[in-house]
Order: C-alpha cells, then sequence, then structure tokens
C-alpha cells in the first residue's frame, strides 16, 4: 500500500507542475512565440476597414491620358511584326498614315528575345527590328515572356501605345486605363481606344 500511495504522490505533483505551466496563447508570452487564439472574435460592422488601393496615376485626367501626344511612343509586341510583315506593311509609315504623326517604335530585350528563339523563319522580323528608327528597351527582369514585361511598362509608365495582335494581351492592356491599343486589322493598322485617330471604333 506504501508503494502505491507514492507513486500516487509523485503523479499528482507532476499533474500540478502540469497545470503551473502557462498557456501557449497566454498574453504575457511574446506575440511572435504566441499560438493564435482558437475562437476569433466577430468582425464589428461599425469598425472602419482599411483598405488598400492601388494608387492612380497623375498622368491620367478621367478617362484621358494627358501624357499621350506626338511623337507618339509605341511598344511593339512580337506577333504585331510578323503579323505586319505577312501583310506586306511598312510598320513606321503605316504607324504615321495611323496617327496623323511621328511615330517612334519600341522594342524591348524580350521581343527581340522572342524572335531570336523563333529562329530561321523570322529572320526578316528581327532584321527590320534592328533598324536604327527603332528604339531599344532594356529588359531588367529575368526570362523572354514580352507580355509581362508590356504589360508592367504601360502599368507604371502611361506614355505609351502598345502595339499587338494577341487576344490575350489587348485583354490585360485594356483593363488599365488610358493605354490604347494599335493592330492589323484588313491589311491595315487600326487603334482603339483612342477616338480622335484614324479607324479608331467610334464610341
Amino acid at each position: 500500500m506504501g508503494k502505491n500511495k507514492k507513486t500516487r504522490k509523485v503523479i499528482m505533483q507532476r499533474f500540478a507542475q502540469m497545470k503551473k505551466m502557462i498557456s501557449p496563447s497566454d498574453p504575457r508570452i511574446k506575440s511572435e512565440k504566441r499560438a493564435p487564439p482558437k475562437k476569433q472574435k466577430p468582425e464589428d460592422p461599425r469598425e472602419i476597414k482599411i483598405k488598400e488601393v492601388p494608387q492612380q496615376s497623375s498622368a491620367l485626367f478621367f478617362e484621358y491620358n494627358e501624357q499621350l501626344g506626338p511623337p507618339y511612343h509605341i511598344l511593339l509586341d512580337t506577333n504585331f511584326i510578323n503579323f505586319s510583315i505577312k501583310n506586306k506593311l511598312d510598320i513606321i509609315q503605316n504607324m504615321m498614315e495611323c496617327l496623323y504623326a511621328k511615330c517612334i517604335p519600341y522594342v524591348t530585350d524580350c521581343v527581340v528575345g522572342e524572335l531570336e528563339k523563333l529562329g530561321q523563319k523570322y529572320k526578316v522580323a528581327l532584321k527590320i527590328i534592328k533598324d536604327s528608327r527603332f528604339e531599344r528597351i532594356p529588359c531588367m527582369h529575368k526570362g523572354t515572356y514580352a507580355d509581362d514585361c508590356l504589360v508592367n511598362r504601360v502599368t507604371q509608365h502611361k506614355c505609351y501605345i502598345v502595339a499587338t495582335n494577341d487576344k490575350d494581351l489587348k485583354r490585360r492592356i485594356r483593363k488599365i486605363p488610358g493605354v490604347p491599343i494599335m493592330y492589323v486589322s484588313q491589311h491595315r493598322y487600326t487603334i482603339e481606344r483612342m477616338p480622335d485617330a484614324y479607324g479608331a471604333p467610334k464610341t
């Protein structure tokens, strides 16, 4: 009986020690080491909620982009160059005919990289964009995926028109306010979201 009493006493002492231990969600423990509470407090409907909204560009006056104006800066996509060659269109001349103003075509490093990857078939396209009239924009990002690069560039700088025939890229750019899109349609260049330009859809 004495042995049983001793064992029981030891168990009770250990149980008492366990009770004394601080729970992991105790407020006395540092916040980074503290366990998250199991029950979350219900949201107070009267409490003001803070939402992070992306800051609008200062270039936009309502829906009108004040940074757009002659000479126009046009970012070229890979397929726009290829469509122009297929339709036998001179890029700079047709851009000027579309916008009735001087146009400066810009080619990013990733667009050049995409054309180089396509091989010998697109040798003519590479030769055209290496013309001195085409401005080259260096890319700091990794990889050669042009769509993401063009979207990021026009989101940051509203001074560009994007020239593309890619449906997915067009859809992404339409979500960015104040950025017109140039594309090849019926053997000529058309521009959307710029109503004063030739060939622009009437709204």
